[in-house]
């Protein structure tokens, strides 16, 4: 089946039930998700919202309770649709008393690599991803950072056209993280799909494309990066102010700050931003300037994941 998308779910839901108390607890709930082809993907999402219980269905190593997911319009439980995908975990471990040359060697064998070609392959990962002086050196040796390395190096080895990688950083040094965004990069154009799973908010924003959030399992929001962070609100900064006011703008809904000169006032919508102005003059405060602002990936995640709406006090 030809498909847009490497990664489809359909209502997909995972339900754990408690022998003890006898309650269910849902770690995904109905969630339908479209990753195109091609692209660089981000799941986000606080501890516990679903994110690695998400990844498990996907792989199948987590039957889901109802619901489906395809790979490249495949059925995900279907061992042919994961032979494509290259998948390095969150809390990985790799046999310790393997040298890292070794470990590559195993696993390669493992995804159907042909001897030949692990042997041509391995020393260019080991070289790409940093640690060609380590290749002879036992695991045990090897910082977190580095084992993060070579199970990087481990979900290419077989030339995966989908990548899906659960907090790839984890444990990483920030020169690390760079070293290994710079080799995810790298493989923009080539058409693999990068799906990755991870906490590091500002990763995300400077590597994605797109993005989902979780909240308590179901899909809270999702969208292209460049959309979700553009025209958030507005920025007044104003000055001479009555506190009467400023409490009259705290009963709309604005978020208040101190600044230099006054108060820092925002807006989320223009019509706001008009009528916080119109205020301000009506009490002869003064309008010192206002100015389009763009959200951050972690205001986004805060004001998505929050189960009340947060305003800056004064």
């Amino acid at each position: 089946m030809i498909t847009d998308y490497a990664i489809e779910t359909d209502a997909i839901q995972k339900i754990y039930r408690s022998r003890l108390r006898g309650r269910e607890i849902k770690a995904v709930s109905n969630l339908t998700l479209r990753v195109p082809r091609a692209v660089k993907f981000g799941l986000l999402g606080a501890n516990g919202a679903g994110k690695t219980t998400f990844v498990k269905m996907l792989l199948s190593a987590v039957i889901p309770s109802s619901g489906s997911a395809r790979l490249f319009g495949r059925d995900a439980r279907m061992p042919e649709a994961r032979r494509p995908v290259g998948y390095l975990p969150e809390n990985h471990r790799f046999p310790t008393y393997l040298t890292g040359f070794g470990m590559l060697d195993f696993y390669g064998a493992l995804s159907g690599v042909d001897s030949r070609t692990r042997r041509r392959r391995i020393p260019e990962l080991l070289d790409r991803v940093g640690l060609q002086e380590w290749g002879d050196v036992r695991l045990k040796k090897y910082s977190k950072g580095m084992l993060q390395r070579l199970g990087l190096a481990q979900a290419l080895l077989h030339n995966p056209v989908l990548l899906i990688l659960d907090e790839p950083t984890d444990g990483v040094d920030p020169v690390g993280r760079r070293d290994i965004r710079d080799i995810l990069n790298s493989l923009t154009g080539t058409g693999v799909t990068i799906f990755i799973n991870s906490h590091l908010l500002s990763e995300v924003e400077t590597f994605c494309d797109y993005v989902a959030i979780l909240k308590k399992g179901e899909l809270a929001l999702e969208g292209k990066m460049a959309n979700l962070l553009a025209g958030r609100g507005y920025r007044i900064l104003v000055s001479g102010v009555p506190e009467r006011v400023l409490d009259e703008l705290r009963g709309i809904g604005a978020g208040i700050a101190r600044s230099e000169t006054g108060f820092e006032v925002q807006a989320l919508t223009l019509e706001e931003a008009n009528a916080i102005i119109d205020r301000v003059r009506a009490a002869d405060g003064l309008v010192e300037s206002m100015s389009a602002t763009t959200s951050s990936l972690e205001e986004v995640f805060i004001r998505t994941t929050s189960d009340t709406p947060e305003h800056v006090a004064a």
